[in-house]
This record gives C-alpha cells, structure tokens and sequence, in this order.
C-alpha cells in the first residue's frame, strides 16, 4: 500500500473517522474522501503526505480545526473541505502552499479574519479557484487581495466582512455576486453602500492645508518663471526632442523587478542571431537574461512588417488583449516597446518551448508521458474556458495550434500569441476574414466567414487528438467520415513512442481526453461542447472506464458513446 498513488473513495457510505494511518501512504498523489459520513477531526499527521497534489474531503461532518501541518504539503494544488464543521481560524500558514490554484473552504463554521498570507497566492502565481464563502469569517478583506484579477473564480459570499472593498473588485465581471451577504462591505461596487469617511480635521491636517494655500501659488509663480525661461529654446530643437521621445515608448507594466531598455539591447547584443529561439507569423522570438538574472522571451517584429498596417494592428491587438486577461495557463506579458521603429514584446520565458516541438522531438515525446500530456490537455481547456466564459465580452483567440502552444519547465500547458484574438460583441455580426493555422481551422469558417466560440473548440479538438498522437491527426481528420476508419482502436493512434498507458487513472484520463477530443471536432458546430464543459468534464474525477482501453475504437468515440461511467 506504501506505493499506491491514487485513492478514490468519494460519494459511499462511510462512517467513522480519518485514520491516522493514511499518514503512512506517502507516494499518494490524489486523495478523494468526499460526500461520505466521516466524523471527527482532520489528524495533524496528513502533514506527513508528502507527495499529496490534490486533497478532497468535502460534505461530511468533520469537526476540529484546520491542521497546521497542512502548510508541509508544498505539492498540494487543490484542498477542498467545503460543507463541513470545521470551526477556528484559517491558519496562516496555508498561504506558504506556493503550488496551490484550487482552495475550497466554503460552508463550515472559520471565523476570525482572512489571513493576509492568502494574499500570496494570487500575488505569486494565477489562482483558479478561491471559495471562502458561508462561514463566520470577519475583519477587512486583506489589502493583498488587490490582485483579485488574478482569480479566476473567487466566493467571498455570506460571511461578516467589513470594510473598504479592494479597487480590483471594480473590473470584475460579477463582484456583487462575489461579495454578497457582507452587510459590514463599502465601495465603489453595486449593491454595496459607499465607505463613509471620517471629515473631522485634525489641527495637524489644518496646518497642511495652511502650508498647502501658501506654496501652490508660490509653486505656480516658479513654473511661469521657468516656462518662460524655457520658451527661449529654438523651436526646432523642441521638435526635434519631441520627435525623439515619441520613438522610445516603453512599458513595463506587469513585473516586480526593473526592466530597462539598454539592458534588454545589451543582453540580446542588439538582437543578434545568436539569441534567437524562434520565429513567428510576424516577427523572431529571443531569450534575454538581465542582469538581475530575470530571463525573459521578446517577440521582435521586422523593421519591413513593422511598417506593414496588419502587423502593426497585430501588435497593438495582443499588447491590449494580454492586458487584460490574466490566468494560470495564459502566457504573461510583462511589457512593449516601440523604440527608434523596433517594436518588441516583453514575455515570460517558458523553457520546455511549444508543443509542437515538444511532440517532434522522439526524446522530448518521449519524455512527455502520458499525465504530462492529459495536463497540457486539461491546462488549454481551462484557458480557453476562462477566455470563453469568464471574459466579457468573450474572447475567441482564433489560432489555437501546438505551435502557439507553450511549456514551461514543469511541461505545464500555456496559450500564447494573441495577435489574432478577438472579442465577441452581441450587438456585432462577428465576420471575420480567414485566420488561423492551416489544419486548426474549423471547417464552417471557410464558408460563413463568422467566428464564434465553437471555432475555437474545433481548434481545441485538433490540438488535443495531436499531443495525444504525438503528431498533426491530418489524414485521420480528413478519413472521419469514411467508414473505413470505423474499426480502427483508438490503442491504434495512440503515439506508439510512449508505452500503452497502464489501466487506471492514466488509461481513464486519455479515453476522457480523446472521447472530447472527437467531440470537440463534431462537423456541426451546434453539437460540439463548450469549452466551460471540457473543462469542467477534465476537472472532474467521478469517471472510470466502463472497457479497457484497448476495446474503445475511433467509431464509438465518434458517436459520443464515452465508454465511461459516473
């Protein structure tokens, strides 16, 4: 038992209480004990789970506090313990899980005041789910939480917060929803009061005002002074600085560090060939490490395509689109530059490259085993799901091929390339002229002309059939129709460089990811799924195969009939 990696007891009928010997499972990945009639307290020892990504122990009785020891499980992406009676504090330390996106604590009986350590989450990495709802929660919400667009989802509902709600909950799409059932909040959102301010004046702030009446008309006389002064320059030499500082825009708007021009140009030596990683529809990618150490990837358009309309719209598209969507698996972009007609994107670097590569090298396929890519798999639809759903308006990227597919060095999946994205306004036709990668584009596009969400899943579709055969599905796709493809196994298109994936999760996992697959390529754009229901159909592990793997062929899996069980 020491050895087993995934256990899975949610929704029976089991009573009694944790046993501390599940302490002893430490190579356990996933542990799933939800919906069941567990009483008791959560024992200090699940701190000794060392390997433990995913902990669920939702809808029982527990009572007791939340563990301390929790803080040791620096693997652990999600905890959900919501519909409990977990009563005290939320524990500081939690906020020291650097690796955590998915945190359910909603529906128990936490009071005190939300830890300013939760705060780290959102202000280290982007945070998919945080559900603190229905509890007894108290106190202001953390200053920290000023990076709540770094949420995906976020519940702070029906709790007894007070105080001045954060400006980030203003661009929210739903922050009323988010926030409702605080009779304590203020701010600038619907629903809630605005924050009432205490206007006596103090004798000091008096003394202010005074000093402040005397030196701004004296500040005033000292820059007419100055202006004058100044007016005296020819003004050829004032347009000639104008002119010059109008060509050196640049902007770093989304990193903690200090990025300068001069050293983006010293640590590429001038964009010199030797640090190029790539090359793109519009321009060449290079790695660049300042001196600080920072790397960084630059996406530098051609002095000739910078001077074409298209490219340039290009840029400024992805530079606006970029700004303002924020997830997990979307890459970052930390800046731009339009200096003396260079033009330049300022990226995070990921490491592993695009997944075209990744899947075109045998050694680098080989090493992207079969969890690594139903993660990929799961990480795009969950993009593309927050893109779709969780943006308003929409976003239809419009490209989503393996190449603007991105991994970093945990082989984690990140949409990237967002020069074609565009948004889906209700009141607008959405025609569109042809984008897109030869191959992703789905069918209808060629004759409509309009772009929707449903054109994206077809992209989806392609992409996740390729990373699970290792190469483009080209003829595959084409051959669909024909009834000479109804017999072949899906074993059979599997990529033969990585060995059958083993019965259990693993085999589980690829039947779901390429049952959606097939559906997400359905010839009818009505009767593809969302990307909301990819994502969550991925999300979920109340699946099992009800055949092995071996025994599920392309026709079944084309006629939707998944083979799997709930």
């Amino acid at each position: 038992m020491g050895s087993l990696t995934w256990l899975i007891l949610s929704s029976n009928n089991l009573t009694g209480t944790l046993p501390v010997s599940l302490a002893n499972l430490t190579q356990l990945s996933e542990l799933d004990i939800s919906s069941n009639n567990i009483r008791g307290y959560i024992p200090s020892e699940i701190g000794r789970m060392w390997s433990l990504t995913w902990l669920r122990l939702s809808s029982n009785n527990l009572t007791g506090t939340l563990p301390v020891s929790l803080a040791n499980l620096t693997q652990l992406a999600g905890l959900e313990i919501s519909s409990n009676q977990i009563s005290g504090s939320i524990p500081p330390v939690i906020g020291n899980l650097t690796e955590l996106y998915y945190l359910d604590l909603s529906q128990n009986l936490f009071s005190g005041t939300i830890p300013k350590e939760i705060g780290n989450f959102t202000k280290f990495q982007y945070f998919d789910h945080l559900d603190l709802s229905h509890n007894n929660l108290s106190g202001p919400i953390p200053r920290l939480f000023g990076f709540t667009f770094r949420i995906t989802t976020i519940d702070l509902s029906y709790n007894d917060l007070e105080g001045e709600i954060p400006r980030a909950f203003q661009v929210r799409s739903n922050p009323m929803q988010e926030l409702k059932g605080n009779k304590g909040l203020c701010g600038r959102v619907t629903g809630f009061p605005p924050c009432k301010y205490n206007r006596k004046i103090s004798r000091a702030v008096l003394w202010v005002i005074i000093l402040l009446v005397i030196f701004i008309p004296l500040s005033f006389l000292i820059l007419v002074i100055i202006f004058f002064r100044r007016n005296k320059v020819s003004k050829d030499t004032q347009s000639e600085e104008t002119a010059i500082k109008n060509e050196n825009m640049f902007s770093v708007w989304n990193y903690d560090g200090s990025i300068e021009y001069e050293d983006i140009i010293e640590a590429t030596d001038d964009f010199d060939i030797r640090y190029r990683i790539g090359t793109g529809g519009y321009g060449s990618v290079y790695k660049a490490q300042l001196p600080s150490g920072q790397v960084f990837a630059l996406k530098k358009l051609h002095r000739l395509e910078a001077e074409e309309p298209n490219f340039d719209k290009s840029f400024e598209n992805e530079v606006r689109m970029l700004t303002e969507i924020k997830h997990r698996n979307i890459v970052k972009l930390y800046g731009f530059c339009l200096h003396n007609r260079c033009m330049f994107l300022i990226y995070e670097y990921l490491e592993r490259g695009s997944l075209f590569c990744a899947l075109r090298q045998d050694a680098e396929a080989a090493e992207l085993n079969w969890t690594m890519r139903v993660n990929a798999i799961k990480g795009i639809a969950h993009a593309m799901s927050y893109m779709h759903h969780d943006c308003n308006p929409p976003i239809v990227h419009r490209d989503i091929s393996s190449n603007n597919i991105l991994l970093s060095s945990k082989m984690e999946a990140v949409v990237a390339d967002f020069g074609t994205a565009r948004r889906l306004y209700p009141d607008s036709s959405n025609r569109t002229v042809l984008a897109g990668t030869c191959g992703y584009v789905a069918p209808e596009l060629a004759y409509t002309m309009v772009v929707n969400e449903k054109c994206d899943v077809y992209s989806f579709g392609v992409v996740a059939l390729e990373t699970l055969m290792g190469r483009h599905p080209g003829e595959l796709l084409q051959s669909l129709a024909s009834a000479s493809t109804h017999n072949i196994m899906l074993e059979e298109v599997l990529d033969a460089r990585l060995q059958a994936p083993a019965p259990g999760r693993i085999a589980r996992d690829v039947g779901l990811a390429a049952t959606l697959a097939f559906a997400c390529l359905h010839s009818e754009p009505k009767f593809r799924p969302t990307m909301q229901r990819v994502s969550q159909e991925v999300r979920s592990s109340k699946y099992s195969l009800a055949k092995p793997l071996y025994k599920m062929s392309l026709s079944q899996l084309m006629n939707q009939d998944l083979y799997l069980i709930k």
